[in-house]
């Protein structure tokens, strides 16, 4: 089973409409939500993922405590992005200089390892590309 979260009711609608058939088949449920009150019991997941998405969370750092709620003891939290800041890549570069236009939030590597840490995930390792200037934090719940 699959469960996806998105806090735009547009989203959602075609994120359903691409899921239907998967979604009838109770394979796949999808709901409009905030990662800030998440709509799940504790200890409900062995894997969060969120791709591409943690740049647009209202509130970061009270964010992914909510998360390490909904994760499973012993699941994964992973966070995957195609930049972050400082990133040497050309793409991570152009996002850098308008993020303050677009509202994100860029965090360098070490931001990542510190995120989830701060949050109470364990064994953090943070994986960084350099020539394309991606980045992907894993965490553990205890």
């Amino acid at each position: 089973m699959v469960y996806g979260i998105d806090h735009s009711a547009g989203s959602v609608r075609v994120a359903s409409k691409v899921n239907a058939k998967l979604i009838k088949a109770d394979r796949v449920e999808i709901r409009e939500s905030l990662v800030s009150q998440l709509p799940y019991a504790n200890d409900t997941f062995d894997l969060v993922a969120a791709v591409e998405t943690h740049f647009f969370w209202l509130d970061l750092a009270g964010d992914v405590p909510e998360v390490l709620r909904v994760v499973k003891p012993g699941g994964m939290f992973v966070v995957i992005a195609e930049v972050h800041k400082g990133g040497k890549a050309a793409m991570s570069r152009i996002v850098e200089k308008y993020a303050p236009k677009t509202g994100m939030t860029l965090l360098t590597p070490n931001e990542h390892h510190g995120l989830l840490v701060g949050a109470g995930f364990a064994d953090v390792q943070v994986f960084t590309d350099v020539s394309k200037g991606g980045v992907c934090a894993v965490g553990r719940k205890l």
